[in-house]
C-alpha cells in the first residue's frame, strides 16, 4: 500500500469530504474537523510502522486460505495439515515483516 497523506486523510477521518491538490488540503466536511498536519504526519508514521505486519498477515491469510478446503466437511484434516495452519497461524507471534519470515512447510 502506498502510504502518503490521502492515506493518512483517509485513516483519520473515514467518510470526510475533501480534496488534495498539489499536496495542499481542501477540507469540505462539516461534519468531521479538519486534521492538523501533525495528525497527518504522525498518521503517515503510524501506518508506515505498521506495514510489515499487515504485509506479513496478508501473505500469511492468503496462505491458509488455500488450505481451507482441507476443512470441508467431507474430508479429514490431518495431523500434519494441522500443524501447518496452526503454525500459520501463529506466524505473526514470531515474526514482525516479510523480511525475516521462515515460513512452515506445507504438507504433502
Amino acid at each position: 500500500m502506498i502510504i502518503n497523506k490521502a492515506t493518512a486523510l483517509q485513516a483519520l477521518r473515514p467518510k470526510a469530504q475533501w480534496v488534495l491538490r498539489d499536496d495542499e488540503l481542501e477540507w469540505h466536511d462539516t461534519e468531521q474537523s479538519e486534521p492538523t498536519e501533525a495528525e497527518i504526519t504522525a498518521k503517515i508514521a503510524e501506518l508506515e510502522a505498521a506495514e510489515p505486519m499487515r504485509l506479513l498477515r496478508a501473505e500469511r491469510n492468503q496462505r491458509l486460505a488455500n488450505t481451507d478446503w482441507w476443512a470441508s466437511s467431507d474430508l479429514t484434516m490431518t495431523d500434519e495439515q494441522k500443524a501447518y495452519r496452526q503454525a500459520l497461524r501463529d506466524i505473526t507471534e514470531t515474526y514482525t515483516s516479510l523480511d525475516d519470515v521462515v515460513w512452515p512447510e506445507a504438507p504433502e
